[in-house]
């Protein structure tokens, strides 16, 4: 099933009162439901006496966490959560290499996403600068994959 129909039925449930949609094409099928924000809470029966609390720990001081760098050019992020790859398969050369001159509508990687293989275009022209991402790892939406300049 292409992207932009699972993007589209997205679309049309949340601009619908519908709770849940499913649809199947041949042996593709996708389920897509929306998170209720009216969840009842469990209610808690007591039977016992509760003990007695403990006294409350303090929280150990957060250790102030090291920023990331900040990322220059323009980013090509992944449009979906999935596994990134750098080339069309393992024995391929891959797309795009740091230093590369890339166009609009270049092909620069791929996130495959429940068994399908979505090719990833450049939506700006320049030389890639960074690839932040490894080949095979696991990629979350909207994140960086790509810095082009």
């Amino acid at each position: 099933m292409d992207i932009r129909k699972v993007k589209k039925l997205i679309e049309l449930l949340e601009s619908s009162d519908i709770a849940e949609i499913e649809i199947k094409e041949g042996e593709e099928a996708v389920r897509i439901s929306r998170m209720s924000s009216n969840v009842a809470a469990p209610i808690a029966y007591q039977t016992a006496p509760a003990p007695a609390a403990a006294a409350p720990v303090a929280a150990a001081p957060a250790e102030a966490s090291p920023k990331a760098p900040a990322i220059k050019g323009n980013v090509v992020k992944s449009p979906m959560v999935g596994t990134f790859y750098r080339s069309p398969s393992p024995s391929s050369p891959a797309f795009v290499e740091v230093g590369k001159h890339v166009k609009v509508g270049d092909v620069v990687c791929i996130v495959e996403a429940m068994k399908m293989m979505n090719q990833i275009e450049a939506d700006h022209a320049g030389v890639v600068e960074a690839i932040l991402v490894e080949d095979g790892d696991a990629v979350e939406f909207d994140q960086a994959l790509i810095t082009i300049v």
